[in-house]
């Protein structure tokens, strides 16, 4: 059975929500970031995932947008999708500019003076195996957080 989509809509926001999951287009700010952050925690939550993978999932998402505005500029046009599978959480974040991909900095994850430089760093911890893909209008990320034995998932 297929269960239809609900779409909301507000300016610079419009969501598609699934069963397990969404797909949000967002103008990238720091109020739509927080409004995708409390949208994946809650939707994560109602799919009965463990809240310490919800938490890895905000935090994969939350650096994996800051890099598509690093790369293309404040306002950028994003789609971030998050669904909670049988195996595990997906997170998909596509930007406009299919030419400035993520680059990995020589920077200790455990470098107290460093001010920057270790989101790829920790998504390759949290998210290994994680891929660019190029599309018609871009680029997209994409990352698997699979479940481990005790988590529950959906």
């Amino acid at each position: 059975m297929e269960t239809q989509e609900h779409a909301v809509a507000s300016p610079g926001f419009y969501l598609r929500t699934r069963p397990t999951g969404f797909a949000v287009h967002i103008n990238a700010s720091a109020a739509h970031l927080r409004r995708v952050r409390e949208l994946a925690e809650k939707t994560l939550y109602e799919a009965g995932v463990d809240p310490g993978i919800s938490e890895t999932v905000l935090l994969v998402a939350s650096e994996l947008i800051g890099n598509s505005v690093r790369a293309c500029g404040d306002h950028v046009p994003l789609v971030v999708e998050v669904d909670a599978g049988q195996a595990g959480v997906s997170v998909r974040v596509h930007d406009p500019e299919p030419g400035r991909l993520p680059r990995r900095r020589p920077v200790a994850l455990d470098d107290a003076e460093a001010e920057s430089g270790r989101g790829l760093g920790l998504i390759d911890l949290l998210a290994p195996g994680w891929q660019v893909r190029s599309t018609p209008v871009g680029k997209q990320i994409v990352c698997s957080l699979p479940y481990t034995e005790g988590d529950g998932g959906a």
